[in-house]
């Protein structure tokens, strides 16, 4: 049954969050034929992921989801049957209140950042009272395991990703800019925060003698390996050169074509929510740079998903990445060993991938979950 569905999405300091949104939108309304409008606090930051986004209107129509720029004082609107309030945004006031003079609440959902720790499953789908007005919020969390909203996942992705043949990869690299493979070449994505061990990673590898290709979106990090090789040559699209080693610097991709990216690379190195999870659904080696937080707290978040996705690998195996992925999150420093140590399990790691992915394509995905949970309320 169609229904209208509000999603709010306010964008802090990256891409993240509204990735995540803007790939659920676009699920519910392809796939389960809902109504969707989309509110976003920066339209800027939001044309970057998706170049049909005019960062200049204030109402737009774009794959059929309808997009508000969210500005204060915000409108007054009818709400939507379904409100999704993404990431503990606040919904406006005035919207909230419209929410409580309708004679059938909507049925509102807080959802929640994803984590595998443990206490997610007991948590996920609790009802949270408003604390003033006779309304309800429910805190639904994706996750891993049974039990939690689960991951979001496109009906044909999968298949779309078998398919992606060598022929259908040549074409992509054409279509994109990006050369074809060298023999015996490494390529890797890199996607990660400014505050990773970048400069060390570069310097070990402008020192291995095999051809290396980094594809790196512009920004903060392409800009940080461009100082450190060769500031004076340095622009948009730049081939930038060490040794064996190129970085190919590239605007951001829309999200399909940022799939598609992830599935041409022998490694990935990912950051965040929304990368981290398509690199899963690729099924490549991917090393996951977590948004860092105070005190330490992204560490704790960190080893909850080392815990759960390497409890099927062999000892040896998981050592391996568990010594890579604390280097690249900051607990103990990268070195050489460390990398060579990681690039010999490469085989290893992309058959357990396998394993891995056909382990979460048990569960629901997330934009079926909510549009069961939502009926069921309705």
């Amino acid at each position: 049954m169609q229904r209208r569905w509000d999603i709010f999405c306010t964008v802090i300091d990256n891409f993240g969050d509204m990735g995540v949104c803007w790939r659920l939108a676009r699920q519910l309304a392809s796939e389960h034929h809902q109504t969707v409008r989309l509110w976003v606090d920066d339209l800027n930051s939001f044309a970057v992921i998706a170049p049909a986004i005019n960062p200049n209107a204030s109402r737009q129509i774009v794959h059929d989801i309808e997009i508000f720029f969210w500005h204060k004082p915000f409108a007054a609107v009818e709400p939507a049957e379904v409100v999704i309030e993404a990431f503990a945004c606040e919904l406006p006031e005035s919207y909230v209140i419209a929410m409580l003079k309708k004679n059938k609440p909507p049925v509102w959902i807080n959802l929640e950042y994803l984590s595998a720790e443990p206490w997610v499953a007991e948590y996920h789908a609790i009802p949270s009272p408003h604390p003033r007005f006779a309304l309800t919020k429910t805190c639904f969390f994706p996750g891993f395991v049974e039990g939690t909203g689960g991951l979001l996942r496109e009906k044909k992705l999968i298949t779309q990703r078998q398919a992606f043949n060598a022929s259908a990869e040549r074409e992509f690299l054409q279509r994109k800019g990006l050369p074809d493979r060298e023999p015996d070449e490494l390529r890797m994505s890199l996607f990660c925060y400014d505050s990773a061990p970048i400069e060390k990673l570069i310097q070990i590898l402008s020192q291995t003698k095999v051809p290396i290709l980094i594809i790196v979106p512009q920004g903060k990090v392409a800009d940080k390996i461009a100082d450190m090789l060769d500031p004076t040559s340095f622009h948009n699209n730049a081939l930038l050169k060490c040794g064996y080693l190129t970085i190919h610097v590239i605007p951001f991709m829309e999200q399909t074509d940022y799939d598609r990216l992830l599935w041409c690379c022998d490694i990935n190195f990912v950051r965040g929510e929304d990368s981290f999870v398509r690199a899963q659904w690729a099924g490549s080696p991917f090393i996951w740079n977590i948004y860092p937080q105070t005190e330490g707290v992204h560490w704790k978040k960190l080893h909850a998903f080392m815990d759960l996705y390497c409890s099927n690998m062999t000892i040896e195996l998981a050592v391996v990445l568990r010594e890579m992925w604390s280097c690249w999150n900051g607990i103990g420093e990268i070195n050489h060993g460390v990398w060579m140590n990681f690039i010999s399990v490469l085989g290893s790691l992309q058959h357990y991938n396998g394993r891995w992915r056909a382990q979460l394509l048990k569960q629901n995905d997330l934009a079926s979950n909510l549009v069961q949970f939502s009926m069921n309320q309705l």
